[in-house]
């Protein structure tokens, strides 16, 4: 058995693995909504041409009772990253978002209830992003779709809502393998791009095992880490 594998965790939490196909069309589809779409609208990924190598490391589904050992981690690497957070978790859990917060890490929502939000009438997807916001202490303008499921009608009703909608540019997969070598090596050097938003989840233990591979890999790597509004700010998010 791999190490850093919890099999407490739920085997729900994990999903099927797509096709390489499917995964180059889907980041094709990302590529080419986010090249038609403002910046101040939907972002995928930050500049190709930061010479500082800057990636962004996210989290969505939190916060859980593994919160606290995320924040951990990330402390004892030395890295900051981007908290979705879905409302009405962070409602049951004030502290660690809280928490999160106090550490230095940025927050965006994810939805109050993790529903699709293609799936949401117009008045019920602004009723789910004013709730998670209303949950977390501190202003949000981030929102991450749940499941990155989009619409060209939800991206214009979080726009008009005052928010960015953000996806990713790199999915570590470990939310489809519990083995924690496998998902560091989707996050290798071979494999990251400067201006990457990589995309991970709360709640998993394999995902902890991961990082602490994976980031000082990229750092030796010359890779730097920051947070999603930082990568995606100003003239580093230039279409290239």
């Amino acid at each position: 058995m791999p190490e850093d594998v919890d099999r407490t965790q739920p085997e729900s939490r994990l999903v099927a693995s797509a096709s390489r196909w499917a995964r180059i069309r889907s980041q094709a589809i990302r590529e080419l909504v986010a090249l038609a779409t403002p910046r101040s609208v939907l972002a995928i990924r930050g500049s190709r041409r930061d010479r500082t190598r800057r990636i962004a490391i996210t989290f969505d589904d939190g916060p859980d009772a593994m919160t606290r050992g995320y924040l951990d981690t990330l402390g004892e690497l030395g890295i900051p990253a981007t908290f979705f957070l879905i409302g009405e978790n962070a409602a049951r859990a004030p502290d660690a978002v809280a928490d999160v917060v106090r550490r230095g890490h940025e927050v965006g929502g994810h939805g109050w209830s993790h529903t699709p939000f293609p799936a949401l009438t117009a008045g019920a997807l602004l009723d789910e992003i004013g709730r998670t916001a209303a949950a977390i202490p501190v202003p949000i303008r981030l929102v991450r779709p749940p499941c990155g499921a989009l619409s060209m009608r939800a991206l214009a009703q979080v726009a008009s809502a005052g928010y960015r909608t953000v996806l990713w540019s790199l999915d570590s997969d470990d939310c489809r393998t519990r083995d924690p070598h496998e998902v560091a090596r989707r996050m290798s050097p071979a494999r990251v791009r400067s201006g990457d938003i990589v995309l991970m989840h709360e709640m998993q233990a394999w995902t902890l095992g991961a990082l602490r591979r994976a980031v000082p890999v990229l750092r030796d790597a010359g890779f730097t880490f920051t947070t999603v509004g930082d990568l995606i700010d100003g003239n580093r998010c230039v279409r290239d």
